[in-house]
């Protein structure tokens, strides 16, 4: 793939707009054009489309033009799509019809809708769309945005992590969830240890807890400040899944948070409903027609791979001990029932499988159990699902699986296999952890036997070190794949935000 990078004149364009939108009154911009507030995204590319997203600063009618030339030469409209206070004046239109393999250029403008002739300066943005023959293909993941505190520091480049992916200039994104922390306030200085300060933008939704629809927006606005992350948004689809901190720590539906002062609203279905629509307000996400809100889909990207997001967070029961024989609520049983089915009828070199949290890492809720994993022993609880999961694909014959996941705020490379298992109904796979991609970086982990991890690599603070690094540490983490056309090996990478590659190995696919 030709290396294409954000222009100085997109860049330009961008912060201009910003910052116009940051520094004027409300009053006064039904007075100008509109303003195109948050920059561009694209999202869930297929062979023939991709979804995009723009935001305006009032009521506007959002404008989308393609070209597969940067210089917009026999440039195509699209039909407008009005957008309003319903969205917060956001739109995500689905571009459709486009030519498989192929750049794609695309610019959006907003048009007033009480003035036809007040017009925004247009934004620009790119994509590729996805093979359908065969050709190397290069992704990037990682999970966990402005967290434990750790906001946009401009004094200290902002969201560094992200220009140091955009450099990869890979096909796509997968933002493996916690895309921001609506429980984690922000403070405007954090003195450090090596007697610096911390310099947080601010904003208001960002100095409490969300609890209110507009508040839970606003937490994603605020990453959109950053000039990295609108930079990399132009320019790269983006994959969004989620996992806890886009509603509250560690929550689960029916949780009530009678304990937490910080919350006047506190039952977990109110704030998880408006923490869902937010969430699909702000990204690119395709919608599903049967539920909405729905986060577990499947991307196709040509015939070396398929993407399955999984969502561990809506449909599972209480946070327990997990230690029920007869298992408990994880993954649901129309989702685990979709997943199965779904990875059957691929025809994908390989599947990897998008998780927002790791199987074989124990990740504690004060004395109960947050993900799957609950220490040493055979599976019960929540490992039950993993377990029926794993088994399915044995003897579907489901073969070339990989998981890809954040959440623990640090990396590493798990390998699992039956011979070190105490549930041995299942074939050898990789998992691979990232992130921090800009929040604080903790580890490591206890471990779970009942899969048979073994950690082939990790990189985490060191107990000298403690836990919650700031960013300006660099230990903040993505990981890159590389999936060769000629012979389908699929080589992992972990990197750091230097850009620097701690870890890589190669997988074989298994073409029997």
């Amino acid at each position: 793939m030709p290396s294409i990078r954000f222009t100085r004149r997109q860049a330009l364009v961008g912060s201009a707009a910003l910052a116009s939108t940051l520094a004027m009154p409300s009053i006064s911009r039904a007075n100008g054009r509109p303003v195109l507030t948050h920059g561009v995204q694209s999202g869930d590319v297929a062979h023939d489309g991709a979804v995009l997203w723009a935001r305006a600063d009032r009521e506007a009618k959002m404008a989308v033009e393609w070209s597969t030339t940067e210089s917009f030469a026999n440039a195509r409209k699209v039909q407008a799509l009005n957008v309003g206070t319903a969205t917060d004046f956001t739109g995500k239109l689905a571009l459709e019809g486009l030519p498989s393999d192929q750049d794609v250029f695309y610019r959006v403008t907003m048009t007033d809708l009480a003035d036809a002739n007040a017009v925004s300066a247009p934004v620009t943005g790119h994509f590729r769309t996805a093979p359908m023959a065969l050709r190397d293909i290069s992704f990037v993941w990682s999970g966990d945005t402005a967290g434990q505190g750790w906001g946009i520091d401009e004094s200290r480049g902002g969201m560094t992590t992200y220009k140091t992916m955009l450099g990869h200039t890979p096909d796509f994104m997968i933002h493996s969830g916690d895309t921001v922390y609506a429980d984690g306030p922000l403070k405007s200085e954090v003195e450090l240890k090596d007697g610096t300060v911390w310099k947080n933008l601010v904003t208001e939704q960002k100095t409490k807890v969300a609890e209110t629809l507009d508040e839970f927006r606003g937490q994603h606005l605020y990453n959109m400040l950053d000039a990295n992350v609108r930079a990399f948004n132009a320019e790269v689809p983006v994959m969004y899944q989620w996992d806890d901190h886009e509603v509250t720590n560690n929550w689960y539906p029916n949780e009530m948070l009678i304990s937490d002062d910080r919350y006047k609203v506190k039952s977990m279905q109110q704030l998880s409903a408006r923490a869902a629509r937010a969430f699909h307000e702000m990204y690119p996400i395709r919608s599903n027609l049967s539920e909405p809100y729905r986060v577990y889909r499947k991307v196709s990207y040509g015939p070396l791979l398929d993407i399955f997001f999984i969502d561990m967070r809506s449909y599972r029961g209480d946070n327990t001990a997990n230690n029920q024989p007869e298992g408990a609520p994880f993954l649901g049983a129309e989702q685990l029932a979709w997943l199965k089915r779904e990875l059957t009828a691929s025809n994908a070199t390989w599947k990897v499988i998008a998780s927002d949290m790791p199987i074989g890492m124990v990740v504690r809720d004060g004395d109960n159990f947050e993900n799957g994993a609950n220490s040493d022993g055979p599976p019960l609880g929540r490992e039950l699902d993993i377990a029926d999961l794993l088994s399915f694909i044995k003897h579907g014959a489901v073969k070339n699986t990989v998981w890809l996941t954040a959440d623990v705020h640090y990396t590493a490379a798990h390998h699992y296999s039956p011979d070190r298992a105490q549930f041995q109904d299942f074939d050898p796979f990789w998992e691979f952890v990232s992130g921090p991609l800009h929040a604080g970086t903790f580890g490591p982990n206890d471990y779970d036997n009942t899969f048979g991890v073994e950690v082939r690599y990790a990189k985490h603070p060191s107990e000298e070190q403690g836990v919650n690094l700031p960013p300006s540490m660099g230990l903040q983490f993505f990981g890159k794949v590389d999936i060769a056309a000629d012979t389908g090996v699929m080589t992992v990478s972990l990197l750091d935000s230097a850009d620097t590659v701690l870890w890589a190995t190669e997988i074989e696919p298994d073409m029997a």
